[in-house]
């Protein structure tokens, strides 16, 4: 069975229901129109003003009028659950609305009698879902029905509001066990019942909240809303119900305000208290609020960027002509990001809050950065960045342009700390070849920025090309001429490799592994290396070799060691030279690595920092 929550996301679905909602206009002078208050929903038929809509996503055929199966008079509701993986919908769900809307202000509960061709549970029923803002909604999950007809309630929390309803009901319901079956509803009609009493009101389900470090521009959405009803059966249901309903207060408006939605707004520093009511009930529960006020934040923008306009493709900077962007923020489910933006002394700052991640969408106007060289873009963060990361990726639609093309690709590079640095601007160069998952660059399309900063200030976002060529080797590493007898080679085109290694096992790395060839030449390339571990295909007995062998090429790291590794394990670094002029071949005496077992060798780790080229990995007598 589907979970509740994604049932209960269904009913955002009405947006693509093709069913026409007329719209009510008020004119001065006129006398305001007034709505039918029709009781029934459905008895023995269709009341007047009824349609019914099924959910694009459901299986549109699902419910029927019965003839045949009733509780009284001469038809019911019948609702047929598909199977799981039905093709025509895996799932059953709809709206019954009316037009005209109706006045409902005269009744308290929504009841109708129900059964089912088995004990099942329905995921959701209920009234209110007027296919548009729902403003009314009230809902009774996860209902458990059987083989025999039994009367159910759903009690209207403040009955006075509901002046001009159009949601008379909606449901959803999926297979259990991945079977499908059957239900119907009949008698589905309002009605004005003084039995249903003690009603009870809650939010954040009825608990007292406290939240604390929240700054000036955060909004907090109050959830937990429910309503519990006493039932002519004597037992107390309770059902879920949409903010509007509650009557929500602070006690400090100055530091808070709360909209009808219940959308709670963080104005200034100081402290709040929300507490709500349905009518002149009070309800349970309520949120403190602690606001340290506006968000720490630079007191002066990055500094002013001198690279030649010609040789810039800026998204976001005051300081070129930038291209356009479609959004700097693109809403992505399970984003939390909020963004705003803002100036500091007359320089444009996007500053972003609650940052887990962030699309950031150019997609109507993809750029063509075949010729940059770098990206660039300058952070300012409050938050500490002791072992915290912050994380860039680009995408790329490929060389047909076209969002999910087969030839799309993406890479992400993670930036640790240092460079980061908390309450100061960090200016970050960053090479293309460091993208190394990139197949392309010439319809780069989104740029998605992540990892543990929850409050980033963003500023100059471009991409360069310096005039120097990026930090790459343009030729490939000398051909080792040892003889093939006196070789065991792990990697390198010269001779035959050691079979079944792994060159990029999962050992937790950040590194970027990938494999290029320069001038034809197969080459290892760990970008971003922190470590890198290298699994050989079995165990080595290595006494008969003297010496290591390995060919490494990087220009701007300041450490890198190499490890042989031996089960235990016992691992012992020996420090390479770095950074290089060209390429760098070394042969390193085994018995360095004491005291690894050299009988017992099975796999190899590089350590250090930057773009690291490797190649002739190889031992040899």
């Amino acid at each position: 069975m589907k979970n509740l929550k994604s049932i209960c996301s269904i009913t955002a679905l009405v947006t693509i229901l093709l069913v026409a909602v007329s719209c009510e206009r008020k004119f001065d002078g006129l006398k305001l129109a007034t709505y039918p208050t029709t009781a029934d929903v459905f008895n023995d038929g269709f009341s007047s003003g009824l349609y019914y809509a099924a959910y694009g996503t459901s299986k549109v055929t699902a419910f029927s009028v019965d003839y045949s199966v009733k509780y009284s008079g001469t038809c019911s509701m019948k609702f047929e659950v598909p199977d799981a993986g039905d093709p025509d919908g895996s799932y059953a769900g709809g709206v019954f609305g009316s037009n005209p809307a109706r006045d409902l202000s005269g009744y308290t509960v929504l009841t109708f009698w129900a059964k089912a061709s088995q004990p099942v549970t329905i995921n959701i029923l209920g009234f209110g879902n007027d296919m548009g803002a729902s403003k009314y909604q009230v809902s009774l999950t996860n209902l458990a029905i059987n083989s025999n007809w039994m009367e159910y309630y759903i009690p209207i929390p403040n009955p006075s509001l509901l002046t001009q309803e159009r949601g008379q009901f909606f449901y959803a319901a999926t297979p259990q066990d991945g079977r499908g079956y059957t239900f119907w509803i009949d008698d589905l009609k309002f009605e004005a019942l003084g039995t249903i009493a003690h009603s009870e009101f809650g939010i954040f389900n009825g608990a007292d909240t406290v939240v604390n470090n929240v700054q000036a521009g955060d909004n907090i959405t109050i959830g937990g809303l429910y309503a519990t009803f006493n039932l002519p059966t004597g037992i107390n249901e309770e059902v879920n119900l949409t903010a509007s309903y509650f009557t929500f207060s602070s006690s400090n408006t100055t530091v808070a305000t709360v909209d009808s939605l219940g959308i709670v707004h963080i104005a200034d520093s100081g402290s709040a208290v929300i507490t709500a009511k349905v009518g002149n009930v009070a309800a349970n529960g309520s949120l403190t609020i602690h606001s340290t006020g506006k968000p720490v934040g630079p007191a002066t923008p990055p500094p002013t960027p001198t690279f030649s306009s010609d040789k810039v493709i800026s998204l976001y900077s005051n300081a070129y002509t930038n291209v356009p962007v479609d959004t700097w923020n693109a809403h992505w489910q399970y984003s939390t990001a909020e963004n705003q933006f803002i100036k500091i002394q007359g320089d444009d700052i996007i500053l972003y809050q609650k940052l887990n991640f962030v699309g950031i969408e150019f997609t109507s106007h993809t750029i063509d950065a075949s010729a940059m060289t770098y990206f660039h873009l300058d952070i300012w963060t409050p938050n500490p960045t002791t072992n915290k990361t912050f994380k860039i990726k680009l995408v790329d639609f490929g060389l047909d342009g076209v969002v999910g093309g087969s030839d799309n690709s993406e890479s992400e590079v993670t930036i640790a700390s240092p460079p980061l640095a908390t309450q100061q601007w960090i200016s970050l160069d960053i090479p293309f070849l460091s993208f190394s998952g990139l197949n392309s660059r010439k319809h780069l399309a989104q740029l998605v920025l992540s990892g543990d900063l929850p409050d980033i200030y963003l500023d100059n976002v471009f991409f360069y090309n310096n005039g120097t060529p990026p930090p790459a080797p343009t030729t490939a590493a000398p051909t080792p001429t040892f003889s093939p007898a006196d070789v065991l080679s792990v990697f390198s085109d010269a001779y035959t490799n050691l079979p079944g290694t792994d060159l990029n096992p999962n050992w937790g790395q950040t590194t970027v592994f990938s494999q290029i060839l320069i001038q034809g030449n197969n080459t290892i390339k760990y970008a971003g290396l922190n470590y890198q571990g290298i699994q050989l295909g079995s165990n080595q007995n290595l006494t008969s070799m003297s010496y290591l062998h390995l060919d490494f090429w990087s220009s701007f790291s300041t450490s890198l060691k190499v490890y042989l590794i031996s089960p235990g394990p016992v691992e012992t670094p020996y420090t390479l030279t770095v950074p290089t002029s060209g390429w760098s071949s070394v042969d390193i005496p085994l018995s360095s690595f004491a005291p690894v077992d050299l009988t017992n060798v099975f796999q190899f780790k590089f350590e250090g920092n930057g773009d690291v080229f490797v190649n002739n990995i190889l031992f040899h007598k």
